[in-house]
């Protein structure tokens, strides 16, 4: 993401009425005490919430960038830099220890080295955000310990007022009446996905950001996600960790799992699919 040019950052605060200031740190001062055993606990009802508080500032944001005449760009900019500060702000106040890998601030190297880190996307569907009426956008909130990879994660899909998180797994859902499908990108379906689709004799369907997608698949609107066009890891580690939960196979195309928190976080492909049809989906998605 670009930076918005200095006129708007000076606006862009003001649009939901908070003054400009400073980001606090992640992992700067110390936090509350608290048990291992009530973190572990509470980690899921705080992604569930962070994803729902930065969902909400968006909402607002999206209204008010509207009656104000914002360019599309604008808006777009205006919620990645706002959901983005909102989020490290609150993480800076009640997780202080950990660190924090966002797509919209600078990689911070100190996380390779940390016990816990949250991999957030603030804004994923920027496009589709900045679209009247649209609602296949989404906050991602994950995270990630050592020695166990993903531990929480929540989906927010705020135009559609839900959360998905790993705190109340949905399960597989029953799916009945309709043929097979799998969501692709709505612009760009990748090469993989088709050889999945004419596989499983199913129909391809266009959809906005990656979460969206991979909750489409949760809910049992559909069947299948296949993407292998580039992605970095804030793009799936929240919705792997809610698909994963419910019972969904996660994995990345050659079938292999999804690793979390490496140096470098290009993470270009990534699959979720219902138990029952992985096998064939891998064997299809293979290149």
């Amino acid at each position: 993401m670009k930076p918005p040019p200095a006129s708007d950052q000076a606006v862009i605060p003001m649009l939901l009425g908070r003054p400009e200031a400073g980001v606090p740190e992640a992992g700067a001062g110390s936090g509350p005490a608290v048990g291992q055993n009530a973190r572990a606990m509470t980690d899921h009802d705080d992604a569930a919430r962070y994803a729902t508080e930065a969902g909400a500032l968006l909402l607002e944001l999206r209204t008010r960038g509207a009656t104000d005449e914002w360019a599309r760009w604008s808006l777009g900019d205006a919620g990645d830099v706002l959901a983005n500060r909102l989020l490290l702000e609150v993480l800076a106040a009640e997780h202080a220890n950990d660190r924090v890998l966002s797509e919209e601030s600078a990689d911070d190297p100190r996380r390779l080295e940390a016990e816990r880190v949250w991999i957030i996307d603030p804004l994923d569907g920027t496009r589709e955000f900045t679209e009247p009426g649209r609602s296949d956008w989404a906050v991602h909130v994950a995270l990630w310990a050592r020695g166990a990879g993903l531990i929480a994660g929540a989906v927010a899909l705020p135009a559609q007022d839900r959360v998905l998180c790993t705190g109340a797994p949905s399960g597989i859902p029953d799916v009945v009446g309709r043929g097979l499908r799998v969501v692709v990108s709505r612009s760009r379906p990748p090469a993989a996905a088709r050889r999945v689709a004419a596989a499983l004799g199913a129909e391809l369907v266009g959809m906005g950001s990656a979460g969206a997608k991979a909750m489409a698949v949760v809910d049992g609107k559909v069947d299948a996600y296949v993407h292998a066009g580039g992605q970095y890891e804030w793009d799936s580690a929240a919705p792997a960790a809610v698909a994963a939960a419910s019972g969904f196979h996660v994995s990345r195309v050659d079938g292999t799992p999804l690793v979390y928190n490496r140096p470098d976080p290009w993470l270009p492909d990534f699959v979720v699919c219902r138990p029952e049809l992985a096998e064939a989906v891998l064997a299809a998605a293979a290149p």
